[in-house]
């Protein structure tokens, strides 16, 4: 398999473009950019490492190297049980930007949360994203929607 590394950075363009618009965040690509990797960078914390694996083998390239940028398996996953605590985590991976990012409003953060795992549908299949819903905890599966189609 070769590496053509300017088809995926091409990938990667169009991408962020498109989900930068979904997000309804006029042209701020760069704010798209950090939102998109700070949510994903919280997920890989809160699921088990098999589902992680599973869940980027279905990304293009590019979106698995935002995935796995600074991963560092741990032992213990953080106890993140509601909404609000996973929000937080977002927050904290989106370091200081987070203030402006976010709005200072946790609905904004959700629904941020909730387009970008709707977007991601686009390349990860039905049935993972039921195992990775089912590997959330109870209060959190809302935020990876049932049967959605594209």
């Amino acid at each position: 398999m070769a590496l053509n590394f300017n088809q995926y950075a091409t990938e990667g363009h169009t991408f962020l473009k498109d989900y930068t618009k979904q997000m309804d965040m006029g042209k701020d690509t760069d704010k798209a950019g950090r939102v998109l990797t700070s949510i994903l960078h919280a997920l890989r914390e809160i699921i088990p490492v098999a589902e992680s694996l599973q869940f980027i083998a279905q990304l293009p390239m590019f979106l698995k190297g935002v995935y796995v940028t600074g991963w560092s398996l741990k032992q213990e996953k953080p106890k993140i049980k509601n909404m609000p605590e996973f929000l937080d985590l977002v927050r904290q991976f989106d370091g200081p930007a987070a203030v402006n990012d976010f709005e200072y409003s946790d609905e904004v953060a959700e629904e941020y949360v909730n387009t970008t795992f709707i977007y991601l549908r686009k390349y990860v299949s039905q049935g993972e994203m039921a195992d990775i819903r089912d590997s959330l905890p109870k209060n959190l599966k809302g935020m990876i929607f049932n049967n959605l189609i594209f």
